[in-house]
């Protein structure tokens, strides 16, 4: 579907034809989402990649600003242990243990916060759950559906 350009004010809009809104479920004072790839209906019912990359990140400096490198440490071995004994395990799960093992704050704190595809990856299988208590992990939760 084609839309046209047109003037509103000192800017430039679209009208997007009420069946394109219906099918969306969108009305007026709704939202639209405009990415490099295009413009969509915001989504419901979950976060976009980003976004849960970012809620990810929240959560992982929320951990760095309350706990010690050692106590992060303890934490990832313990739930690697505990999930590999249930047959719980993921490749990226070797990477973590081993950057837990090495006992090295630099790569520990790259893994967690970095903006690098390698922390991106190893943060969607993030063994340092349990660190929060439920209220942060909720306030954090809410923040990132804003």
């Amino acid at each position: 579907m084609r839309l046209m350009l047109r003037p509103i004010g000192n800017s430039l809009g679209v009208i997007v034809p009420k069946t394109a809104l219906d099918k969306w479920g969108l009305a007026a004072g709704d939202c639209l989402e405009l990415t490099e790839r295009g413009l969509f209906p915001r989504r419901r019912g979950g976060l976009r990649h980003e976004e849960l990359d970012e809620l990810r990140l929240a959560m992982a400096l929320a951990i760095v600003r309350d706990f010690t490198p050692d106590q992060i440490r303890a934490q990832i071995l313990a739930n690697l242990s505990r999930w590999q004994q249930q047959g719980v395990w993921v490749s990226a799960f070797d990477e973590w243990r081993e950057i837990a093992s090495r006992r090295e704050d630099g790569s520990l704190f790259a893994a967690m916060l970095g903006r690098h595809p390698q922390a991106v990856r190893l943060r969607q299988s993030a063994p340092y759950a349990g660190l929060l208590p439920p209220q942060k992990v909720r306030e954090l939760n809410a923040q990132a559906a804003d």
